[in-house]
């Protein structure tokens, strides 16, 4: 997880390289870290949710590393733009769809009782790579930079180059995961198609609301991910070198707490027996980060870094918590379903719409110069429709299933 989200993000960091290099406006970096990721979900989380209630979940999850580390070399030597939304394309799906399959291995490695904290691990692992990617983004750009790239490469190509190459030897390590036993079903891996989606729409009073909170959050949280390095540049005058160290220390510090806090929070809610207990810690969440979507008008680079730090440790505490619900109130069946329709829909709207919507509110504003405007006014309605999401769902979640 952490590998695939390095992958993944790490061109976020030393996208205003890319954008000088090929000369691209902020619309079309948008499509590149919004549209070319999401068109993999939209199209891929379904199918796979489906294979992964049914398939080796093991050598799936080796197939979705092999395609992350095909796309991270191929960032490298894109010289125009459907290349590169391509190989962005490639990083996407290896690294969002690998979220399925981790979840479902997860939880058939834990009880009910204490799947929130298995959980939380796999949240480590996804902040630990996206906070890795701006860090080691930033690192190696200045070492580039001061020495040039590698066989001449210019300095953000040569940095995907080489965590292809690291990726390469992680996937190995995949290859040797043992399929655990399936836990807690209802009517089995071997129902049919039709039977499946059936059995899911009788959860749709609580997955619909539940959709909606989350994806309130995500379209927050991948706005900001996305949008911040240019923020800073541009509003705070700060370069990647000199906010890479910093920013990659915000993500992952928030990662970490935030997982810490939702995988407990998600097992102290089942554990109160109430219902949609295990929900009160997304809620709460939720509220706490509300205000910090408007990190981007901030009037300092630390009250900046401090206002993003809430914002991303409230998103981390409902993502642990709703996959944690999922995970524990839905059928061994339903679940790698369940989160593909999440990713294929959320995906889309989150990765696919968020940023480019940014762009869209920029742009009435009057101009690229006022992203970080257009950023702080996206990121507060989306997380105000997250907040009302969750406590919905939380009236209508079912009872854990035994």
């Amino acid at each position: 997880m952490a590998v695939g989200n390095v992958m993944l993000g790490v061109f976020s960091a030393v996208q205003e390289q890319a954008k000088a290099e090929l000369v691209l406006s902020d619309f079309q970096m948008s499509l590149l870290n919004g549209l070319a990721v999401s068109i993999p979900l939209a199209v891929l989380a379904i199918p796979v949710g489906l294979m992964v209630d049914r398939a080796v979940r093991v050598r799936m999850l080796l197939w979705t590393a092999i395609v992350w580390t095909a796309g991270t070399l191929l960032t490298a030597f894109a010289e125009n733009l459907p290349l590169l939304f391509l190989a962005r394309m490639l990083g996407g799906v290896g690294a969002n769809i690998s979220t399925t399959i981790a979840i479902s291995l997860a939880a058939d490695l834990s009880l009910p009782e204490r799947r929130g904290r298995s959980l939380l691990l796999l949240t480590i692992g996804k902040y630990a790579g996206t906070g890795l990617a701006f860090a080691l983004g930033g690192w190696l750009l200045g070492l580039f930079l001061a020495h040039g790239g590698v066989e001449g490469l210019a300095p953000w190509r040569s940095i995907h180059l080489v965590l292809g190459l690291f990726s390469l030897l992680i996937v190995l390590a995949l290859a040797f995961l043992r399929e655990p036993a399936r836990l807690e079903t209802r009517v089995g891996p071997q129902a049919s198609i039709r039977e499946t989606f059936r059995e899911l729409a009788e959860y749709r009073s609580f997955l619909i609301p539940l959709f909606i909170g989350q994806i309130g959050v995500l379209m927050a949280d991948a706005a900001a991910a996305i949008w911040a390095a240019p923020v800073l540049s541009r509003s705070y005058g700060v370069t990647p070198q000199e906010f890479a160290g910093w920013l990659g220390a915000v993500v992952f510090g928030a990662g970490i707490l935030g997982a810490l806090i939702g995988g407990f929070a998600a097992d102290a809610g089942l554990k109160s027996e109430r219902r949609g207990g295990i929900l009160l810690g997304a809620i709460i969440a939720s509220v706490v980060a509300l205000p910090a979507a408007v990190f981007p008008l901030a009037p300092s680079v630390p009250s900046f870094a401090l206002a993003l730090f809430v914002l991303l440790f409230g998103g981390t505490i409902t993502g642990l918590v709703t996959a944690t619900a999922l995970a524990v109130l839905l059928p061994n069946e339903l679940r790698g379903l369940s989160i593909g329709v999440f990713l294929a829909v959320g995906g889309l709207i989150a990765f696919g719409v968020a940023p480019t919507l940014v762009t869209g509110v920029s742009a009435l504003l009057g101009g690229e110069t006022f992203l970080a405007q257009a950023l702080a006014v996206v990121g507060l309605a989306v997380s105000v429709l997250g907040c009302g999401g969750f406590i919905v769902a939380r009236k209508h979640a079912p009872q854990p299933v035994r």
